[in-house]
């Protein structure tokens, strides 16, 4: 799956791998029991429903897309440690500097920032990844539907919002 960052993005969400059927489709959260495209519409970070198939459209939004196992795909709990590659992601988020990243499943985030999942609460992380904003959200993944909640996602689009109405600062490292 092609990364989907530019510079100037106000957020970045990051997943862990491609489910099967992504990877088979050729775009992201593309399994239709996955909620991910109904989640961001619904908490207002797309205007629209989104199809799969349109994931190149988000930077339109200002939000971006990429993974941690860029070279794998399968559930995450199926992906071997070598599969991670978060130094990678650490030198897309040096180079487009996002101003938020949001895990979009706790293994991901896990696996990046160095922390168990156990103690990754949903919603704001306590600090940046390579000077942006850190948010570790709950999964939209169908193997995840028991534990999905929606607030951590709609405490983002606030976010997200507050963001866009504070123009970056061209200083900032």
């Amino acid at each position: 799956m092609p990364d989907v960052l530019r510079p100037g993005l106000t957020l970045v969400l990051v997943g862990t791998a491609p489910s099967r059927i992504s990877a088979a489709a050729r775009a992201y959260y593309a399994n239709p029991g996955n909620k991910f495209w109904r989640t961001l519409h619904a908490v207002g970070l797309t205007p629209t429903l989104l199809d799969p198939q349109e994931y190149p459209r988000l930077p339109e939004f200002g939000i971006g897309l990429t993974d941690v196992a860029k070279r794998h795909s399968g559930v995450d709990a199926a992906l071997p440690a070598h599969a991670f590659a978060p130094d990678e992601l650490r030198g897309k988020l040096r180079r487009d500097r996002p101003r938020l990243v949001a895990f979009t499943s706790k293994r991901g985030a896990a696996e990046t920032l160095g922390v168990p999942t156990a103690r990754l609460p949903y919603g704001p992380q306590l600090d940046p990844l390579e000077g942006a904003e850190v948010w570790v959200l709950p999964s939209t993944s169908p193997l995840a539907h028991s534990h999905f909640v929606l607030e951590p996602w709609q405490a983002l689009a606030a976010r997200v919002a507050a963001l866009r109405r504070d123009p970056p600062d061209p200083t900032r490292p």
